[in-house]
């Protein structure tokens, strides 16, 4: 390779990791979020480097000065907290998605939770239940409301095991170290676990709407690739792939 040669190709890699943006997420994107940035990547070239967490802990990632340029989360209220503190751009906030949370069992298990809905969780055989963390987790605080609105919740409170967020709470009865759990409908229906359990909706005045909203950051040192790759969040090919992990949408808030 010539030294001309060598010195274009540094440029190009200089200018390939400028357009690389980091993307905190919600964890309930685990799955579909990477299928997203694939097929962005396949059409103009940008890489989307991605890090998962429960969306009150990547908040305060971001009030610490994190280096995120777009934030997914899935409680809208932690962005518009970002943009309330100037920490975000206020003209970017989108919501992306309303979640569901179903509760989940393995195949194997003994109880009918499509039959018996929430009353399945009363069943002996259900030792552990798991929930994402009430603290920080959206889906966690839907998890604890919907099971006291439901009336379980006491009965049943002795058996949760908390997940940090809700991708590890969908590991830990996926591996069985639960036999139950409550979880992100966008998890119950991944490659994963789509033909290894069942599932029953939560009904949807069981819980707060889990309204999720997308935002740039105001620190982004690549700002306009940002808000391109929101703007693409926005499109037909996004929506649709959020449309097969079970998300929904409903409108912008006045």
């Amino acid at each position: 390779m010539t030294l001309k040669a060598f010195a274009l190709l540094l440029i190009f890699c200089a200018a390939a990791a400028a357009q690389e943006i980091t993307v905190a997420a919600a964890a309930d994107l685990s799955a579909a979020l990477p299928e997203i940035a694939a097929q962005y990547k396949k059409q103009t070239g940008q890489d989307v480097k991605l890090s998962f967490g429960s969306s009150g802990n990547l908040t305060t990632q971001i009030r610490n000065g994190a280096p995120f340029d777009v934030f997914f989360s899935a409680d809208e209220d932690y962005p518009k907290q970002l943009i309330a503190d100037a920490l975000a751009e206020k003209d970017t906030l989108y919501r992306y998605a309303v979640g569901r949370l179903v509760l989940w069992v393995p195949n194997g298990s003994a109880v009918d939770v499509q039959k018996s809905g929430i009353q399945a969780l009363l069943d002996p055989s259900i030792k552990k239940i798991a929930i994402a963390n009430p603290q920080h987790a959206p889906y966690g605080r839907a998890a604890e409301a919907a099971l006291k609105k439901l009336g379980v919740y006491d009965q049943i409170s002795s058996k949760l095991v908390i997940g940090e967020n809700i991708s590890q709470a969908a590991q830990f009865v996926e591996s069985g170290n639960a036999q139950a759990g409550l979880v992100a409908l966008s998890h119950a229906l991944s490659p994963a676990m789509k033909d290894k359990g069942k599932y029953w909706p939560l009904p949807l005045d069981a819980y707060p709407p889990l309204n999720q909203a997308v935002v740039v950051i105001s620190k982004s040192k690549q700002p306009a690739v940002a808000r391109r790759f929101v703007d693409y969040i926005r499109g037909p090919e996004a929506t649709s792939l959020l449309k097969n992990y079970g998300f929904s949408f409903s409108p912008e808030p006045r």
